[in-house]
Order: structure tokens, then sequence, then C-alpha cells
């Protein structure tokens, strides 16, 4: 495995490094937060946010291949699908606290 230097390197490096510290600034601040919805707040960045920087990141230090194709369809998804997944879970959660009706929208 040879160590790769230049541009694209540090470009990796900066994007992964913002990913790492918007999961780790979310899942601190989940911490310190109290129920369901006010958790899925600070949350949904760690999918919408982190997981595509560090994709990219993977994906320029592993160069142009089926592996980065790989990844960028799993950012992707990962990107379009966890907000919603975050929204569904809270819409659950309020209705079972009585927040929304059981048969809300119609």
């Amino acid at each position: 495995m040879s160590t790769a230097t230049g541009i694209p390197h540090l470009i990796a490096l900066a994007l992964l490094a913002a990913g790492l510290l918007v999961a780790l600034t979310s899942s601190v601040a989940a911490f310190g937060l109290r129920g369901t919805r006010n958790r899925l707040h600070v949350l949904t960045p760690v999918t919408s946010v982190a997981g595509p920087l560090i994709g990219i990141a993977l994906a320029i230090e592993n160069g142009w291949t089926l592996t980065t194709a790989e990844i960028l369809i799993v950012v992707l998804i990962l990107a379009v699908t966890g907000p919603v997944m975050a929204m569904a879970t809270g819409r659950a959660d309020a209705q079972r606290e009585g927040i929304l009706r059981q048969d809300s929208p119609e």
C-alpha cells in the first residue's frame, strides 16, 4: 500500500477531518439532550453531512475504481434516506406521545 501525497491527499484528509468532526460533535451533543426528537435533531447531520464528507474523502483517496463507485452509491443512499428515516422516527414518537393524531396527515 503506497502512501499518497499531494493536493488530492490533503483534500481527502480535510474532508475526512470535517466529517469526523461533525460526527463527533453530533454524538457528544446527543448526550446532553433529553427526548427522542431533540436527539434526532443533532444526529441527523451524521447521515446528511458526515457520511457524505467521509465517503467523498474515501473516494478521492482510493481513486476512481469500482470500489469508489460502491462507496459513492452507499453515501448517496445514506444521505437521502437518513434524514427521511429521522423524520419518520420523530413523527412516530410525536404520535406515540399524543402530540400528533394517529391518522395525521389526511
